[in-house]
C-alpha cells in the first residue's frame, strides 16, 4: 500500500501540476486575450480521450498474461506516455501541440490509473477499503499541493515545471512495479464488452452518476482557481495565493480523508459519509458564491478539502463494492473512472457558458453547490451498501 500511495501521488502531480498551474500560464502565453477559451479547449480535448483510454485500458489489463503480470505492463507503459506527452508540452510552440502533447498526457496517465485503481480490489479486503481510499485521497490531495510547490518554488519556467513532472511520474511507477508482485494469469476471461445493464447493475449505474456529479461539482470550483485570484480577487501574486489556497486544501482534505475513512470502515457504513461530504463542500462553494473574496477564499478552501477527502476516502469503498464481475474489475473501474474525466470535458465548456450568462464567479460557484448537492441524492438510491 506504500508503493501504491506513492505512485498515485506521482500520478496526481502530474495531473494536477499541469491543470492548476502550467497550462492556464501556457493558455495566457500563446493567447491572453481568449486564455480561458484556450485553455479549456486542451483540457477538455485531453479529458476527452482519458474517457476512452481509462476503460479500454482497463480492459486489456484485465485480459492480460504477460508474465510481468496483469497489471504492471500497463502501470509503467502509461507513465513513460504520460512523461513523453509532458516533454512535448515542455516544448510546445503552439496552441495545437500543447493540445496534442495534453492528450498524450491524459492517455498515458489514464491508461496507469487504471491498472493502479484496480489494486484496491484485486489485493484489500472491503473492511479495509476506505482507509485504503483515504490514503488514495491523500496521494491525490499531495500531489496536487506538491505539484503547486515544484512548479512554483522548487523550479522556475514552463519547461523545467513539465519536465519535473515527468521525472516524478515515472519514479512512482517505477518503484511501484519493481517492489510490488503482481497478479498473473494464464487464460484470458471471457464476455469481451464493455456494455453493463443498468437493469442488472442499478447500484454501480447510481454510483457511477453519483461519482460524476461530485467531480463535476469540484471541476466548477477549483478549475478556475487561478483565474479568479487574478482576474476577479486580483490578488497581488495568483500563484502564491493557489499555493496557500492548496496547502489549506490539502490539510484538511488529509484529515477528512483518515478520519473519516477509519470510521466507515469501522462502522460498515458508507452513504452517510457521502451525504455528509456532498454538504461539506457544497457550503464551501456558496460561502464563495455569496462572498467571493479572498478572505472566503482562505475558508472555502480547508471546506472543501474536508469534504472531498471524506468523499474519496468512502468512494473507494463504494465504487468496488458495486462492481458487476470479479474478472471485469479494471475494465469496470475504468468506465467508474469516466466520471473522473468527463467533468474535466463538460466543465470547461459550461464554465465559459456560466461566467458569460449567470452571473459570472458567483454563478459557477451556485451551480458547484447544487452539483454535490445532486451526488448526494443519486448515492442514496444505492441499495447494497449502507
Amino acid at each position: 500500500m506504500a508503493w501504491l500511495f506513492f505512485a498515485n501521488l506521482g500520478l496526481w502531480l502530474a495531473i494536477y501540476a499541469p491543470i492548476q498551474v502550467l497550462l492556464p500560464q501556457q493558455a495566457e502565453l500563446f493567447d491572453r486575450a481568449n486564455k480561458e477559451l484556450v485553455f479549456g479547449l486542451v483540457t477538455g480535448v485531453g479529458a476527452a480521450v482519458s474517457m476512452f483510454v481509462v476503460p479500454l485500458i482497463g480492459f486489456l489489463s484485465d485480459r492480460t498474461t504477460s508474465r510481468f503480470g496483469r497489471r504492471h505492463p500497463w502501470t509503467l507503459g502509461g507513465a513513460l506516455i504520460g512523461a513523453a506527452g509532458l516533454g512535448v508540452l515542455a516544448t510546445a510552440g503552439n496552441i495545437t501541440v500543447m493540445t496534442i502533447g495534453w492528450c498524450l498526457v491524459q492517455a498515458g496517465i489514464g491508461g496507469m490509473l487504471a491498472a493502479l485503481t484496480s489494486a484496491v480490489p484485486d489485493r484489500v479486503p472491503v473492511p479495509q477499503r476506505a482507509q485504503v481510499g483515504g490514503l488514495i485521497g491523500i496521494s491525490q490531495m499531495l500531489g496536487t499541493v506538491l505539484g503547486a510547490v515544484v512548479v512554483t518554488l522548487l523550479v522556475s519556467g514552463i519547461f523545467s515545471g513539465y519536465v519535473a513532472c515527468a521525472l516524478i511520474v515515472v519514479t512512482g511507477a517505477l518503484l511501484f512495479v519493481l517492489r510490488t508482485p503482481d497478479t498473473q494469469i494464464a487464460v484470458r476471461p471471457v464476455k469481451p464488452t464493455f456494455w453493463i445493464s443498468p437493469k442488472e447493475n442499478a447500484d454501480f449505474v447510481w454510483a457511477w452518476g453519483a461519482h460524476l456529479m461530485i467531480n463535476m461539482g469540484n471541476a466548477f470550483g477549483t478549475l478556475y482557481l487561478l483565474y479568479f485570484l487574478s482576474d476577479y480577487v486580483h490578488h497581488e501574486s495568483p500563484e502564491d495565493g493557489l499555493l496557500l489556497l492548496m496547502l489549506f486544501y490539502g490539510v484538511a482534505l488529509a484529515a477528512g480523508a483518515v478520519l473519516f475513512g477509519a470510521r466507515s470502515d469501522k462502522t460498515g457504513r458508507r452513504k452517510p459519509y457521502v451525504h455528509l461530504a456532498a454538504g461539506v463542500m457544497a457550503v464551501a462553494a456558496l460561502l464563495l458564491a455569496i462572498w467571493p473574496t479572498w478572505t472566503a477564499a482562505l475558508i472555502a478552501a480547508p471546506l472543501l478539502g474536508v469534504g472531498f477527502g471524506t468523499y474519496w476516502a468512502v468512494a473507494i469503498a463504494i465504487l468496488t463494492q458495486v462492481l458487476p464481475a470479479a474478472e471485469d474489475r479494471a475494465k469496470d473501474l475504468g468506465v467508474l473512472n469516466v466520471a473522473n474525466a468527463l467533468p474535466q470535458v463538460i466543465a470547461p465548456v459550461l464554465t465559459t457558458l456560466i461566467l458569460a450568462n449567470l452571473g459570472g464567479y458567483r454563478g459557477l460557484f451556485t451551480v458547484s453547490a447544487c452539483a454535490t448537492l445532486v451526488a448526494a441524492v443519486l448515492i442514496s438510491r444505492v441499495r447494497s451498501v449502507v
